[in-house]
């Protein structure tokens, strides 16, 4: 497990720990929060690593002894990654073929590589499938699909396993607005404070929001599959939502009329996306759980029950 502190990584540990497998998590809490994982820690189920998988010493480390990693570890923001390229492509591509290096020479079995829809840059046609041509605008994007080649290649030449997941908006509980942040995190933390919502472009643009309980299901299901090796597929909703949408049903679900206010549009945002999920459903019967609105209940009125 490689970025295991941030909020997605948190919900896969979160689900390992439950099925009784034994968990080392890596991260150098850059972006990630040890609050995440506290309770594991506190009980002693999870060894924690902290350092960068940009270093060989730390990478050899954080796979000694185990069968199967899930890297998520990355710079994610599209805005970071077009104003530092050559960080963007250090973590997310430099450390991922010295990651998939370590592993294969410590005979790790398996690799899933989460990646992202971002690979797909801006889609020829919707719902996006799994055989559209990936055309990236962004750094990140281009980093992304970089870890993706790499994957492919060290499956072909050596006994190590990868599976890629395309990941989609994921959202929910232990997600910190700003920074790297989704849209989601930081309209709801506007919304708590009062704030009105910033909506970059004319909010046309669509998403696919999936949960991040979805979506951590979806990394265990593939992690404890061997059929789905050497594939790659997309986790999302498989619903379109544009961001006018989103944020009508932010202040909806928030019980709040703060309004909207509309800014340029960011370098690097794609104008649509949204998920075509039957390949994942058929090969693993990944199937997601959470609507939308259902998702956002406990982030803007309580306690964050779906965690």
């Amino acid at each position: 497990m490689t970025g295991g502190a941030g909020f997605i990584g948190s919900h896969v540990v979160d689900g390992l720990v439950a099925a009784g497998f034994d968990v080392r998590v890596v991260d150098d809490l850059s972006t990630g929060s040890l609050d995440n994982i506290r309770g594991h820690l506190l009980s002693g189920t999870v060894d924690f690593v902290e350092g960068d998988l940009r270093d060989s010493e730390v990478t050899g480390k954080c796979v000694h002894g185990v069968d199967a990693v899930v890297h998520l570890a990355a710079v994610t923001s599209v805005p970071f990654s077009v104003a530092n390229p050559d960080v963007t492509f250090e973590k997310n591509v430099d450390a991922t073929r010295g990651l998939l290096a370590a592993c294969v020479e410590q005979n790790v079995s398996r690799f899933v590589f989460v990646s992202s829809c971002a690979v797909y840059g801006v889609p020829c046609y919707l719902p996006v499938d799994e055989k559209h041509p990936t055309r990236p605008v962004s750094p990140y994007a281009v980093s992304k699909l970089m870890g993706e080649q790499s994957c492919e290649s060290v499956q072909k030449e050596s006994k190590l396993k990868t599976v890629v997941l395309r990941l989609f908006n994921v959202y929910g509980p232990r997600q910190r607005a700003g920074g790297e942040g989704g849209v989601v995190a930081e309209w709801v933390n506007r919304a708590k404070k009062g704030l009105p919502l910033i909506v970059f472009g004319d909010g046309s643009q669509t998403r696919d929001f999936v949960h991040v309980l979805d979506a951590a299901d979806a990394i265990l299901m593939v992690l404890k599959d061997e059929s789905v090796d050497g594939e790659v597929f997309n986790i999302g909703f498989g619903r379109s939502t544009s961001l006018n949408e989103l944020a009508k049903l932010v202040l909806h679900v928030a019980g709040r009329d703060l309004g909207i206010v509309y800014q340029e549009q960011r370098e690097g945002d794609v104008p649509a996306s949204f998920a075509d999920i039957s390949k994942a459903s058929e090969a693993f019967g990944f199937k997601p759980k959470v609507p939308l609105e259902e998702g956002l209940k406990p982030l803007l009125r309580g306690p964050e029950s779906l965690e």
